[in-house]
């Protein structure tokens, strides 16, 4: 066989070469899939990863100093041999200086957390307030570490959320941009907060971005994976729920019990979502009757965990210790339901006291805590057709946390990468969607999204419905005096009828005047009494709202 002569060679080498440079420079020009911003997102992930790392550091170390140990793995079991006026003050001191905080630095004494992520995602192109986050973040950290019953991973996402922010401001990102730079941070806050890269991923595309667009994917792999790292070299490279002997599913027969288990946990994830909010309705009803401060509701809130403490001390914190030995059986019936019971009444008092934390966490316990009572009668009950009570513990340690999060396929594999056991996959599988069906038909979607829509933003039906919330009339309208703009004497005629909207109304408060009305445009008033500074057009409205549709639908489907 000859030798190709050396100018077809040639030429196929340069044809090569150009090819490598086209692609090169393509993967340069265009906006998220560019190299700088893949460079970008590797740093986000790091800083994201660090602020992870030391916002959990912090809490081991004030912890363990408020408490006393060098190992708050058991704190629950050392806070039993703690004096009773201990476990009672150190919450109420606490709750005061986080009262104190939020009152100062907060406009409404809330504590930011993963709701203000996803409508900062989905409202604001990916930015986050700063003062009232870093107010947030201080609390969080004060709660976790006195004895409020709740999670970090709220706190830890919001956190990572202002840092994407500073990022976006500085170099001015815009909308898609600054959203891929959130996932990307809130990837590798969750990935360092629980050691588990694929599961943060996914969290960052299902709960806060909600979607999964393929431009956005490549950079948050990349910033979860940083987080991960930065977390492993920190904390070394140990799975989050080491346990003593692995479970597995002993028989196929066994698989209808774990569907009935996702209809107990979605039941239960629901009961704790409507018991937080019920007890926020209630303290902030009370808190108004009688004239409270804003800045002592947590303090009372710790002084309600402070007396449940005194005898249920496993409700302080995260519960690291009573999830394990729940996930290891080591429980009575008796003990598991009351564990449970008591669990969601701190939750609910510490959310309803605004005292801070993420909700992730205290629904594994939950969660954990509800699986195994299951398994323990399903076990009692059929013997020969069961397997270890602990399986049920997983299953619906992830059952809960799915449905309370809305995210099935992020806490399924959590569940996995927290215990490192791949064999119970058809188990959690199971239950995580039984449950997730069940609390989808009787709250918003998620605990977040209900959350949201309680402050009358509407995210759960997606798009469509939040999107007229985002137009203002006085960036849409026709104004006075153009070639194309409405008629004067008619717009003062409709006004002086009560057909008007203000410049600063949204279309989301226009589009039911039009259709009540049956008009082709509303006069728009500066302010209430003021002659009409322009005219609102149905047909702009349409418009201006089918453009934003179109671009949404682009964002998610590139």
């Amino acid at each position: 066989m000859t030798n190709p002569p050396r100018s077809l060679l040639r030429r196929r080498l340069q044809h090569g070469l150009s090819e490598l440079r086209r692609i090169w420079e393509t993967l340069q020009r265009r906006g998220p899939g560019q190299v700088q911003f893949w460079f970008i997102a590797l740093a986000i992930g790091v800083a994201s990863g660090l602020a992870a790392l030391t916002f959990r550091l912090g809490i081991i170390n004030l912890q363990g100093w408020v408490y006393g140990t060098d190992n708050i793995r058991h704190l629950h079991s050392f806070a039993e041999t703690l004096p009773w006026y201990t476990i009672l003050l150190t919450p109420i001191v606490g709750g005061l200086i986080v009262g104190l905080i939020l009152n100062r630095f907060t406009p409404d004494g809330r504590v930011r957390s993963v709701g203000d992520v996803i409508e900062g995602a989905a409202l604001y192109d990916g930015r986050m307030e700063k003062r009232a986050g870093v107010a947030s973040m201080f609390a969080s950290l004060i709660t976790l570490s006195s004895g409020g019953s709740t999670g970090r991973e709220g706190p830890v996402v919001h956190i990572a959320g202002m840092i994407s922010s500073w990022v976006c401001r500085r170099i001015d990102a815009d909308g898609i941009t600054g959203r891929d730079l959130l996932g990307c941070a809130v990837a590798a806050a969750v990935s360092a907060s629980f050691n588990a890269p694929i599961a943060g991923a996914l969290f960052a595309l299902e709960v806060v971005l909600r979607h999964f667009a393929v431009h956005a994917f490549a950079p948050i792999v990349i910033a979860s994976v940083a987080g991960t790292v930065i977390t492993r070299i920190g904390l070394g490279n140990n799975v989050e729920f080491a346990l003593a002997e692995s479970v597995s599913l002993q028989f196929y027969v066994e698989l209808p019990a774990f569907l009935l288990l996702g209809v107990v946990s979605g039941i239960v994830a629901v009961i704790l979502i409507r018991s937080i909010f019920l007890a926020e309705d209630v303290a902030s009803a009370t808190q108004r009757r009688i004239g409270l401060p804003r800045w002592l509701r947590p303090g009372i809130s710790g002084a309600l965990l402070g007396a449940i403490a005194i005898f249920y001390p496993h409700i302080i914190g995260v519960g690291y210790e009573t999830t394990v030995r729940a996930l290891s059986g080591d429980f009575h019936l008796s003990e598991v339901v009351i564990f449970t019971v008591i669990k969601v009444i701190a939750v609910a008092i510490t959310f309803g006291g605004h005292m801070g934390g993420g909700v992730f966490s205290p629904s594994l316990m939950i969660g954990a805590l509800t699986g195994l009572a299951f398994g323990l009668v399903a076990t009692g009950v059929l013997p020969d057709v069961s397997g270890n009570s602990t399986l049920y513990a997983f299953a619906g340690m992830g059952a809960v946390a799915a449905a309370v999060l809305g995210a099935p396929i992020s806490t399924t594999l959590i569940v996995f990468e927290l215990t490192g056991d791949w064999e119970i996959g058809l188990a959690v599988m199971l239950a995580v969607s039984m449950s997730t069906a069940i609390s989808t038909r009787l709250v918003h979607r998620s605990f977040f999204l209900t959350q949201l829509e309680r402050r009358g933003v509407h995210l759960a039906a997606g798009p469509q419905a939040y999107l007229l919330a985002m137009l203002r009339a006085g960036g849409v309208m026709r104004p006075a005096g153009g070639a194309r703009s409405a008629d004067p004497d008619r717009c003062r005629e409709m006004a002086q009828e009560g057909l008007w909207i203000l410049a600063s109304d949204s279309l989301e408060s226009a589009m039911p005047l039009f259709d009540r009305a049956e008009v082709a445009f509303l006069p728009v008033l500066e302010k209430d009494g003021t002659d009409p500074i322009g005219a609102l057009f149905h047909i702009d409205a349409l418009k201006a709202y089918n453009r934003m549709l179109a671009a949404t639908a682009a964002e998610e489907h590139s």
